[in-house]
């Protein structure tokens, strides 16, 4: 399974006149860093960039006078996110924006269906919040220290742990894979192990001295022993 965690920065809040100046992915596999990314600066192509966006990023035309724009990067873009699932944070703004940059070139939307809102993930979970970046790295412990200003490429970084632990954490895709390389392709297949039950029940780990103090118990307690009710319905079912 593949999934992108991506991010974006850009001039303003407004995704039809804005337009997307940073965009930074890394790829899940498995839900575990496959250890390829993509970032990149966008020219705006004369968009100004407003002063309370700039405030959050950092990011001044100036930087951006000698990058490419969008439609440069857009091939790379696309296949980079092909196939995968896209997750990220407040989702549809960044989608907003990604789809009206792909409008403006005539290449197709990036469906919904494909887009995963890690921020109504984390507000299910921790109803309660706070649910920003910050306040979930700070609840999973990791190191955000270094986040001075937003950044498309280290917000995806951050996000992809953060992530990780929303869906249940490191272990949550244990699995056995064989992976068969042959020339230049490498195929995964996954291996599936059935289970079926035991051939013979596990011995009880009550010795006559536990059963005995329970008989007692429950002896004791009287009539009112919910274990009188639970073995009784037992006997029924027998």
């Amino acid at each position: 399974m593949r999934e992108i965690i991506f991010d974006t920065e850009t001039t303003g809040l407004d995704a039809q006149d804005d337009r997307v100046i940073e965009i930074g992915a890394v790829e899940l596999v498995n839900r575990f860093p496959s250890g390829r990314s993509f970032h990149a600066y966008i020219n705006p192509d004369g968009r100004a960039i407003h002063h309370e966006a700039q405030a959050v990023h950092g990011i001044s035309l100036a930087d951006l006078k000698d990058k490419p724009v969008f439609a440069e990067i857009a091939e790379e873009f696309c296949a980079f996110v092909d196939g995968a699932k896209l997750v990220a944070h407040n989702a549809s703004f960044d989608i907003a924006f990604i789809n009206r940059e792909l409008s403006r070139l005539s290449r197709e939307p990036i469906a919904a269906d494909r887009v995963i809102d890690s921020l109504a993930i984390a507000r299910r979970k921790h109803p309660m919040g706070p649910n920003s970046l910050d306040a979930l790295c700070r609840r999973y412990g990791i190191d955000n220290s270094h986040r001075t200003k937003h950044g498309a490429l280290l917000d995806s970084e951050l996000l992809a742990e953060v992530y990780i632990e929303l869906v249940g954490g490191k272990q949550a895709a244990l699995g056995l894979e064989v992976r068969v390389e042959a020339d230049d392709r490498t195929d995964t297949v996954e291996v599936v192990i059935p289970l079926g039950e035991r051939p013979q029940p596990l011995p009880s780990r009550l010795t006559a001295a536990d059963r005995e103090a329970h008989a007692a118990m429950v002896e004791e307690i009287g009539d009112a022993a919910l274990w009188r009710r639970f073995s009784g319905r037992q006997a029924a079912a027998g």
